[in-house]
C-alpha cells in the first residue's frame, strides 16, 4: 500500500516537485493558496543575493529574506501535505521543496558572499533552485486563456532583469540600456553592444540566461497550448455537424 502511494505521487513528479493529488480537493485548495506568497517571498531573495554579494558584511535584511522564504516554502509544503492526508508521500514526492529549505536557511545563516566562496556557491546554487521552483509554479498558466497572463508575466520579468543590468552594470547607463541587455541575454542573441563587464552583472547575466529559457519556454507552450486547442474545438464542431 505504501510503495503504491509513493508510486502514485511520484509518477507526476516534474523536476522533483509534485503538484497535491487531484482527489484531495482540500489539498488543491491549500497549495493554491500557498502559490503566490511562494513566489513573492522567493523573488525577495534575488535583490538578498546581490546585497551579499556587494556588501562586505552580512546583513539582516538579506538573512531575513533568505528565512522569509525558507519559512514559506516549508509552511506551504507541511501545510498541502497535511491537508492531503499523506504527509509523508507529499514530502518524498517534492525533494526539490525540501532541498530548497535547507538551501535557504543555510543562506540565511552564511557570512556575506563577497568574503567567502563556499557562501557564494551555495547562494548560486540556491539562486538556480529559486528560479526553478518559481517557473515550475507559473506552468498553471499554461492554459485556455492564460496566454495574456504569461505575456504579462514575460514582460514584467525582463523589465525587472533590466532594472538589474541598469543598476549592475556600468555600461548601462541607462534603463532602456538595462532593458536591451535583458533581452538579449535572455533570448541569447548576443549583440556585443553592450556585454557584463562586473564580476555582479556576469553573475547576473547567468539568471537571466536560465530565467529567459523558462520563460520564453513557457510563454511558447501557452501558444502551442491556444492553437491546440482552437485547432481541436474547429475538428469538435465538424464532428458535431
Amino acid at each position: 500500500m505504501i510503495s503504491e502511494l509513493s508510486r502514485r505521487f511520484n509518477k507526476g513528479s516534474v523536476w522533483g516537485l509534485r503538484r497535491a493529488p487531484g482527489d484531495s480537493v482540500r489539498g488543491r485548495v491549500v497549495e493554491q493558496n500557498w502559490r503566490w506568497p511562494s513566489l513573492l517571498a522567493l523573488a525577495a531573495t534575488v535583490p538578498a543575493f546581490y546585497v551579499e554579494l556587494l556588501r562586505a558584511e552580512s546583513t539582516a535584511w538579506a538573512a531575513a529574506a533568505y528565512g522569509l522564504a525558507a519559512i514559506t516554502v516549508a509552511s506551504a509544503l507541511l501545510h498541502t501535505g497535511w491537508r492531503c492526508g499523506r504527509m509523508a508521500a507529499h514530502l518524498g514526492a517534492n525533494g526539490l521543496d525540501m532541498l530548497l529549505v535547507l538551501g535557504l536557511l543555510l543562506a540565511a545563516l552564511l557570512p556575506a558572499s563577497s568574503g567567502s566562496s563556499v557562501a557564494l556557491g551555495l547562494r548560486m546554487g540556491v539562486a538556480a533552485l529559486t528560479l526553478v521552483r518559481m517557473v515550475w509554479a507559473l506552468q498553471h498558466l499554461i492554459t485556455r486563456g492564460g496566454l495574456m497572463y504569461m505575456l504579462m508575466s514575460a514582460a514584467m520579468i525582463l523589465g525587472l532583469c533590466g532594472v538589474g543590468f541598469w543598476l549592475l552594470e556600468p555600461r548601462a547607463t541607462t534603463l532602456g540600456d538595462g532593458m536591451w541587455l535583458a533581452f538579449t541575454t535572455a533570448a541569447t542573441v548576443g549583440y556585443g553592444d553592450i556585454v557584463p563587464s562586473t564580476p555582479a552583472s556576469k553573475i547576473f547575466s547567468v539568471f537571466v540566461v536560465m530565467l529567459g529559457f523558462g520563460v520564453l519556454s513557457l510563454v511558447t507552450a501557452a501558444i502551442a497550448t491556444q492553437w491546440v486547442e482552437t485547432e481541436e474545438r474547429i475538428i469538435d464542431a465538424r464532428n458535431s455537424a
